[in-house]
C-alpha cells in the first residue's frame, strides 16, 4: 500500500484518467475529489461489501428449488411446415 501526505488542494493522479483531490482535511477526517470516466464506478468500501453480500445472497437463493441440475429437460415446441 503505498501511502502519501497531501494537504488541502493537493491532488494524486492514478494512470492517466483518474484523479483524487484533498478538498478539505482536519484531523478529525478528510474529504477528498475523485474524478474517473464514468464507466470506472466509485464506491465507498461498505456500499461496495453490502452489494457484494446481496448478489452472494440472490445467488444462493436462486439455487434452491431447483433440485438436480442434471435432470433438468428442456420441452420443444415443433412446429410444421405446413401450420
Amino acid at each position: 500500500m503505498l501511502v502519501l501526505n497531501r494537504k488541502n488542494g493537493e491532488e494524486i493522479k492514478i494512470g492517466k484518467d483518474i484523479k483524487i483531490k484533498i478538498v478539505w482535511a482536519s484531523e478529525g477526517g478528510v474529504k477528498i475529489g475523485i474524478e474517473a470516466p464514468p464507466h470506472i464506478p466509485i464506491l465507498r468500501e461498505e456500499l461496495y461489501a453490502n452489494i457484494k453480500e446481496n448478489v452472494i445472497e440472490a445467488t444462493e437463493q436462486s439455487k434452491v428449488g431447483l433440485g438436480d441440475t442434471q435432470t433438468l429437460q428442456i420441452n420443444k415446441l415443433r412446429v410444421s411446415d405446413n401450420e
